[in-house]
């Protein structure tokens, strides 16, 4: 009896090979050739799941935001069924900083779709809607904060949004060494201490 092929096992296997290309070799290199060389399958097997490189990093994305949500979703489980929204927007926000492989990985991919996302009209629609979904949650969150009393009235929900994601800049500068990790999740930690004040 032939072997049945789990699709959507094998489009994560090839979404983390990309990665792994992104990662170790550059974005220079993300081609449907050299992942489908990382993903140990031929040109023709990857072809038969991603017409085009395009389709490629759209899913590769889909996926690293699919595992980003589920680590942030293990990180607020020791704040019990209810935790406070600093608590929720520090995990979140720290998850987008590159402190691990996965986050690193993660970062890495999104630099590499944003880059393409200037150069192709598909790729920057599927982006921008997926960035506007991600601050739009996080403007939620700052809105009901505000509304619970934990910020301050007077603070501006969609200007602290923007200010909050603005510490996801971090990334590059973590990521050449011009700041160390732990000093920028002290200006993370410092900024929302001002906040929830």
């Amino acid at each position: 009896m032939p072997k049945q092929v789990d699709h959507r096992e094998r489009r994560e296997t090839i979404a983390r090979a990309l990665w792994r290309v992104v990662e170790q070799r550059g974005v220079a290199h993300l081609t449907l050739r050299e992942v489908a060389r990382e993903a140990g399958m031929s040109h023709g097997q990857l072809q038969h799941y991603f017409a085009t490189r395009a389709e490629m990093l759209s899913f590769a994305m889909d996926f690293a935001s699919e595992q980003a949500s589920l680590r942030v979703s293990r990180g607020l489980q020791e704040f019990g069924d209810r935790p406070h929204p600093r608590d929720v927007l520090r995990v979140m926000l720290t998850e987008m900083l590159p402190l691990h492989a996965d986050a690193r990985a993660a970062g890495r991919m999104s630099a590499a779709y944003v880059l393409e996302a200037l150069h192709d009209e598909e790729i920057h629609a599927r982006a921008r809607d997926g960035m506007l979904r991600g601050r739009g949650l996080v403007e939620q969150l700052v809105r009901q904060a505000v509304a619970d009393g934990h910020i301050r009235p007077g603070r501006d929900p969609a200007v602290e949004t923007d200010l909050l994601l603005a510490l996801t800049g971090f990334t590059p500068l973590i990521e050449l060494n011009v700041v160390e990790p732990r000093d920028a999740l002290a200006a993370v930690d410092q900024y929302l201490d001002r906040l929830f004040a």
